[in-house]
């Protein structure tokens, strides 16, 4: 029991740094979604006035500032979850992290190019489909988002035991403390950044490999290749999954007079343009048929199943992230709200969007389906008869039923941690005369302040680690914490929403305080 106990604990802290990481993209996807209806040439068929150059620069500038984001989360992950990580000075261990991830990247570079494996850029495709990338403008092997996050927990783990290191001869003294941890981190770094380049690609051939079992195997490969390009976005291996249908002869070719067209991207819009009929090869294309419906149905069974004092604030948060999934076809802000904190949630996103490509493949669907205004437009515009979207947007609200149906059966079976499934609301907390929480009250209720070792948060958790939990007042815990408390060990957790950074640094500031006064 403790083993599944630990087990347990060590998930959660996971999940729990990885949703801390994410804090900010919410906001990124509210500006996302506004710069993508700005910029949206389908929308501005309906609405003139986005046509107007200053509104179009505006939306091109939100929208290409965000994304910029979006395809850096790897960075934004391994930043976040150092800090979060850290239990001091995390502003140290953040800035760590990054000179520690540029030299990961570096090392990685480097390694590829003295054994002849760099990749040379395609000029259409650039460096999709060569299982390498340009991070931070550093082109190393494509890890999506895993390297991030692994050169995050490894900076946080090393940062907390090498931070208050010391060195007694008088020259190696400004060696010590957190210049002692970059230290480490950087030899740590040159280390996986070396391995990265002879570990991951094999990963990457053997993903690659299934591209001619898909291309061969008629619906059950339509149905593995939906399946795998949603499931294997955090590692970033989704783009060799994808990229040879779409962009080479695996998708199909299509000869006009002298012309040859290659890949089902480049025949689909060939035919588009010339008014030919959609070949076969369009199903590669219905990747995007989940991105434009899909996130409605997961949106709403996350708001539906959030408790009800809690849906309000759910929904703020999910919205956003629905119309950049559904403008734009970027999903991974929505996308990491949920695939490392429930990896069953995240294996049935897969089937069901696997599921639903053979459905619109079997049913005869021709349509477009990447970007909810430009898909409808460029269907209108082709006709029912050589797109058949009428069956097209049938099978959407059928796909937005099932998402709401599985997720929600699977969140309150399995009572899942999704956004806005924290602890239930409690009775609201004592106020000092001034209005502020009162901090000596909880002070008194954890302790004291001599049984405090550490104080941390969470995106909507206090976390406090005391030294003897016998000396905890839980009644009095109770009461304070306005959304729920809960004890694991010496680790008090006290839910305030999105209140928790704001009281974890008035906290350490109240803490800092007394020492020196005392």
């Amino acid at each position: 029991m403790k083993r599944k106990e630990r087990v347990l604990r060590a998930l959660e802290r996971f999940s729990t740094a990885m949703l801390a990481a994410l804090g900010y993209l919410p906001a990124a996807g509210l500006l996302l979604a506004a710069g993508a209806l700005l910029a949206s040439a389908g929308l501005g068929s309906f609405a003139p006035i986005l046509r107007w150059e200053p509104v179009a620069l505006l939306g091109s500038l939100v929208y290409d500032g965000m994304m910029a984001i979006v395809q850096n989360l790897s960075v934004v992950f391994c930043v976040g979850v150092a800090a979060f990580r850290a239990r001091r000075e995390k502003h140290q261990a953040g800035m760590i992290a990054l000179l520690a991830y540029l030299v990961f990247l570096t090392a990685g570079h480097t390694t590829l190019e003295q054994t002849g494996r760099l990749a040379a850029a395609d000029p259409a495709l650039g460096l999709y489909g060569t299982g390498q990338a340009v991070v931070l403008g550093i082109q190393t092997v494509d890890m999506g988002v895993t390297g991030g996050v692994l050169m995050g927990f490894v900076t946080g783990w090393v940062y907390n035991r090498t931070c208050e290191k010391t060195f007694r001869p008088a020259p190696l003294r400004i060696y010590g403390g957190v210049r002692w941890s970059f230290l480490c981190m950087a030899a740590a770094a040159l280390g996986l950044g070396l391995a990265s380049c002879f570990v991951w690609p094999p990963v990457q051939r053997a993903v690659d490999g299934l591209t001619g079992w898909i291309a061969a195997a008629g619906e059950a490969g339509l149905f593995l290749y939906g399946f795998l390009e949603r499931v294997l976005i955090p590692t970033g291996l989704h783009h060799l999954v994808y990229i040879p249908f779409q962009f080479t002869s695996l998708g199909g070719t299509l000869t006009v007079g002298e012309r040859v067209y290659t890949g089902a991207y480049a025949v689909l819009m060939a035919e588009y343009s010339m008014g030919l009929p959609f070949s076969d090869g369009i199903r590669w294309m219905y990747a995007g048929f989940t991105k434009t419906f899909g996130y409605f149905g997961i949106a709403a069974a996350f708001i539906f199943c959030a408790r009800p004092e809690r849906r309000r604030r759910t929904a703020a948060m999910l919205c956003p992230l629905v119309l950049t999934a559904s403008l734009a076809s970027v999903t991974e802000p929505l996308d990491f709200l949920f695939c490392f904190l429930s990896p069953a949630l995240w294996l049935a996103h897969g089937a069901i969007a696997g599921g639903f490509m053979v459905l619109l493949d079997a049913c005869g669907v021709t349509g477009f389906t990447s970007g909810l205004v430009s898909s409808l437009a460029m269907n209108l515009s082709a006709g029912a008869a050589r797109t058949h979207y009428p069956v097209l947007y049938l099978l959407a609200a059928a796909q937005i039923a099932v998402y709401f149906g599985v997720f929600t059966f699977l969140i309150k079976r399995f009572d899942l941690r999704t956004p806005g499934r924290e602890a239930p609301a409690e009775p609201a907390p004592p106020v000092e005369r001034d209005g502020q929480f009162p901090f000596k009250a909880l002070l008194a209720a954890l302790g004291g302040q001599g049984n405090i070792a550490r104080v941390d948060n969470c995106l909507t958790r206090l976390r406090v680690w005391v030294r003897d939990p016998a000396h905890l007042d839980e009644k009095a815990l109770h009461i304070l914490a306005p959304e729920g408390m809960s004890c694991h060990g010496r680790e008090v957790q006290l839910v305030f929403g999105f209140d928790a950074e704001q009281l974890r640094r008035q906290l350490e500031e109240l803490l800092g305080e007394q020492a020196l006064s005392g």
